[in-house]
């Protein structure tokens, strides 16, 4: 057999296999088209639906690629925070909390903001020294 004889038989029997995938898929499509009247269901989003439910409850298996794990509804933490409304009164008083001398852990508490929030508000108070700042002097 020459070389442009195994070509064309190569060529021959990709074309059959492009047939097959077209058939296979045609005949993929028609029998998904069946599913849910084969099981009883009046429309494909009752069957979706009953599908959902089933893997809801069973759907411990292995997931599709990219397939992603429908949630629940989650139930409120208890407890679970809220983001702090920082209003220009609460950094007033956190300024004057600070200016007092309390520690910024009591004050977040206090006030029911975070340590981050706090120190924000004192580096936009100005109340906070540089990194790498000189200590002031101390006074004789």
């Amino acid at each position: 057999m020459s070389f442009t004889d195994q070509i064309a038989e190569l060529e021959k029997a990709k074309a059959k296999i492009a047939q097959a995938e077209a058939k296979l898929s045609a005949d993929r499509v028609s029998a998904l088209a069946k599913l849910p009247a084969d099981y009883g269901y009046a429309s494909l989003n009752d069957f979706i639906k009953a599908l959902k439910a089933a893997a809801g409850k069973a759907g411990k298996g292995r997931k599709a690629k990219g397939a992603k794990k429908a949630k629940a509804p989650k139930a409120a933490k208890a407890g679970k925070r809220t983001r702090a409304k920082i209003t220009p009164e609460l950094k007033q008083q956190v300024i004057a909390a600070v200016q007092a001398g309390d520690a910024g852990a009591k004050i977040a508490k206090t006030f029911g903001i975070s340590l981050p929030s706090v120190q924000n508000i004192k580096k936009e108070a100005g109340l906070v020294k540089a990194r790498g700042a000189a200590p002031a002097p101390a006074a004789s």
